[in-house]
């Protein structure tokens, strides 16, 4: 996905994945996921973020719970983005996803919809919203 998409086609992808998100849910053999809970003081975000590792691969990764347009649609993203990743491919990705966020150097070629967040940096507020299940999936990784 090109870095330079309409603002318009951004509001849509964003839109879709707060409306039908595709990894919301818990999953059903939770004891099969590493989970961890994440909330935030400045926005309606409380949610739990699920990884199934096998091995050093990401088999699945989900998320539940109440938060913004932002942070379900960047957590389901990044969702789209690491399943059938290995751990150190999943960190790269998100890693350049951050460096987007703060405003650093990225490698878009691993975003794909995830650009749509490359202008949250202009919005100090949302940048907690954004990264939310990043930090999550990233914690639940390590």
């Amino acid at each position: 996905m090109p870095t330079s998409i309409n603002d318009k086609l951004k509001r849509e992808i964003i839109i879709d994945h707060y409306s039908s998100p595709r990894h919301k849910k818990t999953p059903e053999n939770i004891n099969d996921y590493q989970k961890i809970h994440m909330d935030s003081v400045s926005c309606i975000d409380n949610i739990y973020v699920y990884v199934k590792l096998d091995n050093d691969k990401i088999v699945d990764a989900c998320f539940d719970g109440v938060a913004c347009a932002i942070s379900t649609a960047s957590t389901d993203i990044l969702c789209d983005l690491i399943i059938n990743k290995t751990k150190a491919e999943a960190n790269y990705i998100l890693t350049q996803y951050l460096n987007m966020i703060y405003e650093k150097d990225f490698d878009d070629s691993v975003l794909d919809e995830a650009i749509v967040f490359s202008n949250t940096y202009k919005q100090a507020a949302r940048i907690k919203c954004a990264t939310i299940g990043c930090n999550g999936i990233e914690e639940l990784i390590k």
